[in-house]
């Protein structure tokens, strides 16, 4: 299995328009975040999750060439308003509609930004078309299982998924966006090689975890190595050793792993 970050930031992006503090200047590549976003692939399954207002950018630098399947976590703009350029994906499924996948509400967001690409087949190529499906709590194909709960995020729910390969057996699981994990989410990642986890900053938060609720929900799920994200300019990758314990660390756009 291969996890490619295209995007680490928050809804504002770092750096932040019209800031001039010492993260939002700094030169150091893994402090220049864009909104965050992820693409797995399973044994060349290409499943992408969310798509930024910077998708095209991510997806020609980290040079994404294929996706099978999309899933939106939620219908919030910095998730979900680079979905248009999913066209080219399109495009090169010969025009048939990709596979979409969300919960309730983040269909009903899809449906009102783009009702042209509600269809089975593109209108003309250089068109999207989206095939709508509500998310499951399993997912499976033949190159593994894409398992989801819901998570808490202000007024809504985010999609937390849990990727698990067929040949490997390796398990990643991604919470973005969350206030908190409840119960069946802890249960539902523990056993995962690489856990990742919203962890926006060190201050609290009304609708996303800090760290430091962040690294209580770590220690409880326990998997080898945990990845932070959503990250606002109030993190530098510099107050990585000084915040985190030694299995947690700080995500950052064009991080690559392989598990297995």
């Amino acid at each position: 299995m291969e996890v490619i970050f295209l995007g680490t930031g928050t809804s504002h992006g770092v750096p932040m328009i019209a800031c001039d503090c010492a993260v939002c200047t700094s030169t150091k590549p893994r402090d220049r975040r864009m909104r965050a976003s992820i693409h797995v692939v399973m044994d060349g399954l290409h499943i992408q999750v969310d798509a930024a207002p910077e998708f095209r950018l991510q997806c020609v630098r980290e040079k994404i060439s294929r996706i099978d399947h999309f899933i939106l976590t939620h219908g919030h703009a910095d998730h979900i308003v680079g979905m248009d350029d999913l066209r080219r994906f399109c495009d090169l499924r010969e025009g048939v509609a990709l596979p979409v996948y969300s919960t309730d509400e983040g269909l009903g967001r899809i449906l009102s930004i783009y009702p042209y690409a509600i269809l089975e087949r593109a209108i003309s190529k250089g068109y999207a078309a989206f095939q709508l499906q509500l998310m499951p709590g399993l997912l499976e194909f033949p190159q593994g299982t894409i398992a989801s709960t819901l998570l808490p995020h202000g007024g809504v729910n985010t999609l937390g998924l849990v990727f698990t390969e067929r040949s490997s057996g390796r398990k990643f699981a991604y919470y973005t966006d969350c206030k908190r994990v409840p119960a069946e989410a802890l249960d539902l990642a523990r056993g995962a090689d690489v856990m990742v986890l919203d962890g926006l900053r060190p201050a609290e938060h009304p609708t996303h975890m800090n760290i430091a609720e962040a690294l209580v929900a770590a220690t409880e799920i326990d998997a080898p190595i945990t990845y932070l994200t959503h990250l606002t300019h109030a993190v530098s990758q510099d107050d990585e050793t000084r915040l985190l314990p030694p299995n947690v660390r700080f995500a950052y756009d064009g991080l690559r792993l392989t598990l297995g």
